[in-house]
């Protein structure tokens, strides 16, 4: 059952329409590269599209009523964006959940030192990432610090063409004989991704001539005339470094994009576009969009933690149809897409893939009925029931789609936020967008599987279920 691509079947005004959608995500990917950054920039839209903060309806003591928009923001990293449905939200949600975390290198709390006449940053990467790939690629600091008086310092150096970049050494090629002898994972190793920052001393003449570490002293002090920032303020900062650099076309046809931290911002983009342009629903339509799944959705502002619970409690609060057996019959009721990427067939790595159950650059958007690994292990493994109805909402709305899995058996595997949410006993399938090159500095979409998983989620938000 060969799908086919996408390409051979548009117009000119779908064209037209995908180059659109797809210039517009570009910008999104160069802007956002942090999950503070994504956060900031989703809420930014949706205010600008009519929503407004849970926070101020409750103190105004206004109620919820259907064709009403409200988010909710915890901690700067986790949002919810809820269009309140005709349908009493009893009878459920259709839910667009994605993460706005990526792959990175997180500074360490204590990362500054002196080393060989020059300055570095001590980093802990974050996520599954092949370490050798960050070495000797431009990178940039995004972030922010907070000192101790509750202000905020704001980084993000290395994107703009006047800016310095900073970035990891690697060993030249004369001198490898041995490094080229080890495995690829420890060719460079996790304690060695040390970012390179400066080597220029303070003032040889000045008062403190003789004081050692000149280079790290130099250092400090321009941290603190341009952002007014002190080495202790290190330890209250969260400070990443990712590729420098805008997203870019990539192909001689401009039929793709290449660009950092594409999982999973591609499933954020398309999801908050849905959501924005969702019309009178009748299920109330909520895009979710979550921090940390990189490291096991974990912590306050992970999937794993009650936010979205507490927040749709919130909501139905405000709607005036909250108990504790409504919310969870709330939950249960309600259909969700768990919106992350999956890996497309690269024909340059075949053997990874079985042709017949992989996703391919062009086909359209991707599900996945089961993610995990060793015998499905970790996975959600949507029921057939819910495919079906997805099978006939799509093909109705002319949407180009794919299934596969996450490479052969046994060859490894992976996972998402779907095992959470159905834990609820809600309905959940893996749905996104087919990357090249998946958690590398750079990976590589197709603007079609971009177009169609926009569409299909505005279908899916505009879905009404057989019960």
């Amino acid at each position: 059952m060969e799908r086919k691509n996408a390409w051979s079947m548009y117009s000119e005004k779908d064209i037209k329409q995908l180059e659109q959608v797809t210039e517009q995500y570009k910008r999104f990917l160069s802007e956002a590269k942090t999950e503070r950054e994504c956060a900031a920039l989703a809420v930014k839209t949706a205010e600008e599209r009519g929503y407004r903060s849970i926070e101020e309806i409750r103190k105004s003591g206004c109620a919820l009523k259907p064709g009403d928009k409200v988010y909710a923001v915890h901690k700067k990293k986790l949002v919810i964006l809820y269009h309140i449905g005709t349908r009493p939200m009893e009878e459920g949600m259709n839910i667009l959940g994605a993460h706005m975390d990526s792959p990175r290198l997180d500074l360490k709390q204590n990362p500054l030192y002196e080393d060989g006449d020059m300055a570095l940053l001590d980093t802990h990467y974050y996520g599954g990432i092949k370490k050798y790939q960050w070495a000797a690629i431009p990178l940039a600091l995004h972030g922010v610090a907070v000192r101790k008086d509750g202000s905020t310092v704001e980084f993000a150096v290395g994107e703009k063409p006047e800016d310095p970049v900073l970035g990891i050494s690697d060993l030249l090629i004369h001198l490898s004989s041995e490094q080229l002898q080890k495995k690829a994972s420890v060719v460079v190793e996790g304690e060695n991704l040390n970012i390179i920052i400066g080597s220029r001393p303070a003032d040889e003449n000045g008062p403190d001539k003789e004081e050692k570490e000149k280079i790290r002293k130099a250092l400090l002090v321009l941290l603190k005339e341009q952002y007014g920032m002190e080495e202790e303020d290190f330890l209250s900062a969260e400070l990443e470094a990712v590729p420098a650099g805008p997203a870019r076309d990539f192909g001689l046809d401009r039929s793709m994009i290449m660009g950092y931290g594409q999982d999973d911002r591609i499933c954020v983009y398309t999801s908050l576009l849905a959501q924005m342009e969702s019309e009178n629903p009748a299920y109330t339509s909520v895009c979710l969009l979550t921090d940390k799944e990189e490291i096991g959705s974990m912590g306050a502002t992970g999937m794993q933690s009650r936010y979205f619970e507490n927040m749709t409690a919130e909501v139905m609060n405000l709607t005036g149809g909250y108990s504790e057996l409504a919310l969870r019959r709330c939950l249960q009721n309600s259909h969700m897409l768990s919106s992350d990427v999956s890996a497309a067939f690269d024909p340059n790595y075949a053997n990874a893939f079985e042709k017949k159950n992989t996703a391919y650059l062009g086909r359209g958007m991707v599900f996945n009925k089961y993610t995990g690994s060793r015998g499905k292990s970790g996975s959600n493994d949507a029921c057939a029931e819910y495919i079906g109805q997805l099978r006939k909402l799509l093909d109705d709305a002319g949407v180009c789609w794919q299934t596969a899995e996450l490479g052969k058996v046994d060859q490894g595997g992976g996972g998402t936020i779907a095992w959470i949410t159905a834990n609820y006993g809600m309905d959940v399938i893996d749905s996104g967008v087919a990357l090249l090159s998946m958690h590398c500095p750079w990976e590589i979409s197709s603007k079609a599987d971009i177009y169609e998983a926009y569409r299909g989620y505005r279908a899916f938000l505009a879905a009404e279920w057989q019960v």
